[in-house]
């Protein structure tokens, strides 16, 4: 991997807690999703998806994102619509409390989506995937 950010986010994690990486894609196979699906996807997340296309965080019940070549498939067709906002969001992921992890389409930016409270905490948007990533093991409570 030639990215240092990433490994060393991907090292940390991994002292923390059991992880399940799948088989990362091809820069190609990232670029034919945005095109067949109109989209263009955070570059910290398509980093990601080159390392790992999706996978399960924190296993046994942590959060699992998703891929574009392995199930389960970023949502495209399930975009939330938040309050006022035209802003339209593709879910990469979920928490195991089934809140959605989002990213904004043509953004770098990362949300969580609470489907009990229909909404997203101020203090659970990330400005991009690497940020997200880090907090992870707040997010879940493991020290």
């Amino acid at each position: 991997m030639n990215n240092t950010r990433l490994k060393n986010i991907i090292d940390n994690l991994n002292i923390k807690g059991k992880m399940r990486y799948i088989e990362g894609v091809t820069p190609k196979q990232v670029i034919d999703f945005e095109k067949t699906n109109g989209v263009k996807l955070p570059q910290q997340y398509k980093d990601w998806l080159e390392y790992s296309d999706g996978g399960d965080l924190f296993l046994p019940a942590g959060i699992q994102l998703f891929g574009v070549a392995h199930k389960p498939l970023i949502n495209i067709g399930n975009e939330w619509d938040i309050s006022d906002s035209s802003s339209k969001y593709i879910t990469i992921g979920a928490l195991a409390t089934g809140d959605s992890i989002l990213c904004e389409k043509n953004n770098e930016r990362i949300s969580i989506f609470n489907h009990e409270g229909s909404r997203i905490e101020e203090d659970e948007v990330y400005s991009n995937f690497y940020e997200f990533l880090n907090d992870l093991p707040n997010i879940l409570g493991i020290d």
